[in-house]
């Protein structure tokens, strides 16, 4: 049998409230309030508008996300993403047009730390 990989596609016109866990690759181009965590990656289309964290092989953004991203390889911000909050991937690629307010660690000889949980103390 031929190598398949599976993708779940989540609607425009679906709103989740709660944690997406899949072991393949998500497209969401609805709406999620809480985490997606993908084994495989996470595409979050132009519709997409996510308050929560996602962590995923490789994430791409064309939508709207406020919360963190870890991915384990990629980031990708396409030019109509808006993202507030903190990114840590190996690779990063950034389109002109994009909004992106918060802090990034891109560290292509490393696997990324886990993002400690909101209200942590910051080192200075």
């Amino acid at each position: 049998m031929a190598n398949e990989t599976h993708e779940s596609v989540i609607g425009s016109d679906v709103e989740i409230i709660g944690t997406i866990k899949s072991n393949g690759s998500v497209r969401l181009d609805g709406k999620l309030e809480g985490e997606l965590q993908c084994g495989g990656n996470a595409i979050l289309g132009k519709s997409a508008q996510v308050k929560g964290n996602v962590t995923a092989t490789s994430v791409t953004i064309e939508g709207k996300l406020n919360g963190n991203i870890l991915a384990k390889d990629k980031i990708e911000m396409k030019a109509t993403a808006t993202v507030n909050g903190d990114i840590k991937a190996r690779r990063l690629s950034v389109e002109d047009g994009v909004t992106f307010v918060g802090r990034s660690e891109v560290n292509p000889n490393a696997a990324p730390a886990p993002i400690p949980p909101t209200g942590a103390p910051q080192q200075r």
